[in-house]
């Protein structure tokens, strides 16, 4: 937790970027009947029956200092998916020396991934354009990657979505309207903070 609250905590490099990265997936709902759309004095009413149309995977990437974030949704979430987003994260990334990458500790999130996608000098390429910064174990809340996967819900997949190539449509025009804007994470939580409210976790030394 300190080692990722101490990377926080640095000044912005554009050499060597902060990025974090996390992943979520977003169930295909469909309407067994048509809406009723709202009226004058009549708010719109959508049946509680409801279709699943299967599920889809939405990788998010948000550099929290610059107020960048790169989303791309695919159809599964397996390790070459990872590995796919990853190496797109390097290439979006071309000036920088290292990319200093904070995830949670899934078990695609791993070099392992790379090779099982792509040769053994491509791999190793992409490989090293990134240091791995993860987040503890049950400590998923510490990824700023997070907050960003939370705004994106609220504000544009909190709803019935029927196929992929909507949620795929909807996340771009959302991702280029909050690029646009530079919206930024203002992290506040420090080691110092840490160690008061979170002292249950530190080892005792009283005698």
């Amino acid at each position: 937790m300190e080692h990722v609250l101490d990377e926080y905590k640095q000044p912005y490099d554009e050499k060597f970027p902060l990025v974090c990265m996390d992943e979520s997936p977003k169930q295909l709902i469909g309407e067994t009947r048509k809406e009723i759309e709202m009226q004058c004095g009549s708010e719109k009413k959508i049946d509680s029956e409801y279709v699943r149309n299967g599920v889809c995977e939405i990788f998010i990437a948000t550099e929290p200092l610059s107020g960048k974030r790169i989303v791309k949704v695919t159809e599964n979430r397996t390790k070459k998916d990872w590995a796919k987003f990853i190496k797109e994260l390097a290439e979006s990334y071309n000036s920088a020396e290292k990319i200093r990458l904070v995830m949670d500790n899934l078990n695609t999130h791993c070099t392992g991934s790379l090779y099982d996608t792509f040769e053994p000098e491509e791999a190793k390429r992409i490989a090293d354009r990134f240091e791995f910064i993860f987040t503890p174990k049950h400590g998923s809340w510490l990824n700023m990657a997070e907050i960003e996967l939370n705004v994106l819900q609220n504000q544009c997949l909190g709803r019935r979505i029927p196929d992929i190539e909507i949620v795929k449509k909807e996340v771009k025009a959302w991702e280029e309207t909050r690029n646009n804007k530079g919206a930024k994470i203002n992290w506040q939580f420090t080691n110092k903070d840490a160690r008061i409210k979170l002292r249950r976790l530190y080892p005792s030394f009283d005698n």
